[in-house]
Parts: structure tokens; C-alpha cells; sequence
């Protein structure tokens, strides 16, 4: 597996292994397969007949109904990614999960961009699929697949072959999929050390991941080592910045310990 080493905001190197073009390709599928089911056990299980003598052939009305019932399954990657800290349901299941290449979790913005270039990544060739066949040409069946497979072909040759595994959404987002390999060693880069009666002092810090735990840890220790006031400013910014902490301590140090104290705190209680 490739190994990527990400030079933070913050001038620290931190080691990630990259999510392989197979992995995320299985991951592809498990959500595939659940996006199918979804719309075969909703056509099963709900009637849509008897939405007839209420819309009356009204064909806007049954356009509406089909958007309708297909929006989980067309936002399904963004919503997912959005609420699970980066993963969809494939991608838990195989281990993966999106980060921007600072390393941090990457905001919305990032999220809905990767999404919304999914477009070019696995349906580059689709509007032209499209006017192929509305030209009568549907007998030409190795064609409209050439053009089918082709344009699904895209994201996943791009991520075997770009230094960072990155599909064309991920290059343009500035974020990359990464293999959680060693989820105990990793969990254990951000334990800090508190008592039973600790009193934690910022709420807000849930809002930051495991992976920025261990970012800001790993630049914690670094720029406490060698003095280096600069990058605990940096670190101090970027933190309130994430989290939207109203900060009570004055000294940068002081701050960065409870902030990962807190941390710690709630998600050992959580």
C-alpha cells in the first residue's frame, strides 16, 4: 500500500496509507448495493398506484414523486460523508475514510465538491451515452457500452494512476482517502492522561475527529520541543477555527493541553 506523508498548516509531517484503487472500488460497490436495495424494497414495499386517482395522470405531479424517491439515493454519498465523519456505509465497512490533505476533516464545502464531481469522475460520457441513443442508434449496442464503461472508467483510472490514489473530485477538493489500518495504535496517539475527577473546560472540542486529535498532538509535542511559539499560534487559530471555542486560557500551552484533556474526556465517556 502507498504510504502518503502530509506536510500540515502547522510545517509537521504526518504518515497516512493511502486507500488502494481495489478498496475503494468494493467500498463503490457496497454502497451500490445499498442504493439498489433501497429502491427495489421501496418499490416492494409502497404502493405508488394509489397515489393515482390523487394526481389524476397529473405528469408534473408524478415527475415530483420520482424525484422525491430517488433524492436518498442521489445525495446518498454527500449526506453519508457529511454525517459519518467522512465515510459512507462502504467505506466504514472496508476502513476507509475521506480527510482534506492537511489532514484535517474536510469541511462541507470540500464534501459537496468531491460529490458533485462524481459527474465527471463516473458519468464523464453519459449526456453523450445519452444523445447517441436518442439518435435511433440503439442497435449500435457496442458502442453505447464503449461510451457507457468508458465514462465510468474515469475516477477509477485516475485514482490508479495519481500520486495520492485521488479520483478528479479529490483534485479538486484537496482531499484524499485513506486506509485506517491500525485503528488501536491510532486511538492510542491521542490518549491523554485524566483522572476520574477531571473537569473539562471546552464542549465544543467533540466537534474535532480522532484524525485531528492526533494532528494537533503530534504538533503539540513538536513545537513545545523546540520552542517554536509561531506554530503553537497556528495550532491555537486553527483549533478555535474548527471548533468555534470561546478560548478562557491566555497562554497558547495551557490551552492546546485542555483542549486535547477534553478531548480525551468526552470521547472516553461518549
Amino acid at each position: 500500500m502507498k504510504t502518503l506523508q502530509i506536510k500540515t498548516a502547522q510545517n509537521v509531517n504526518i504518515k497516512f496509507t493511502a486507500a488502494n484503487v481495489f478498496q475503494r472500488l468494493l467500498a463503490f460497490t457496497v454502497d451500490n448495493v445499498i442504493k439498489f436495495a433501497y429502491i427495489y424494497f421501496g418499490i416492494q414495499l409502497f404502493d405508488f398506484s394509489l397515489f393515482d386517482p390523487a394526481i389524476n395522470g397529473d405528469t408534473w405531479t408524478i415527475r415530483a414523486l420520482d424525484v422525491l424517491f430517488f433524492l436518498p439515493v442521489t445525495f446518498y454519498s454527500l449526506y453519508s460523508e457529511i454525517l459519518m465523519d467522512g465515510q459512507t456505509l462502504g467505506k466504514k465497512l472496508l476502513k476507509i475514510k475521506v480527510i482534506n490533505e492537511d489532514g484535517f476533516k474536510p469541511s462541507i464545502t470540500d464534501y459537496i465538491i468531491r460529490w458533485f464531481l462524481r459527474i465527471v469522475d463516473f458519468n464523464l460520457f453519459m449526456l453523450l451515452f445519452v444523445y447517441v441513443a436518442s439518435l435511433g442508434l440503439s442497435d449500435q449496442y457496442t458502442l453505447l457500452m464503449l461510451l457507457f464503461m468508458c465514462g465510468k472508467l474515469v475516477g477509477f483510472l485516475l485514482i490508479l494512476f495519481t500520486d495520492k490514489n485521488q479520483r478528479f473530485g479529490d483534485i479538486i477538493a484537496d482531499t484524499i482517502v485513506i486506509y485506517l489500518k491500525d485503528d488501536v495504535q491510532f486511538s492510542q496517539t491521542i490518549l491523554e492522561n485524566i483522572n476520574d475527577t477531571y473537569k473539562p473546560t471546552y464542549p465544543n472540542v467533540i466537534k474535532l475527529s480522532d484524525n485531528d486529535a492526533r494532528i494537533i498532538k503530534e504538533t503539540f509535542k513538536t513545537a513545545t520541543k523546540l520552542n517554536d511559539y509561531k506554530t503553537l499560534i497556528k495550532l491555537r487559530s486553527k483549533i478555535i477555527e474548527v471548533t468555534d471555542i470561546k478560548s478562557v486560557h491566555k497562554s497558547d500551552k495551557d490551552f492546546i493541553d485542555i483542549v486535547l484533556k477534553d478531548y480525551n474526556y468526552y470521547t472516553q465517556n461518549m
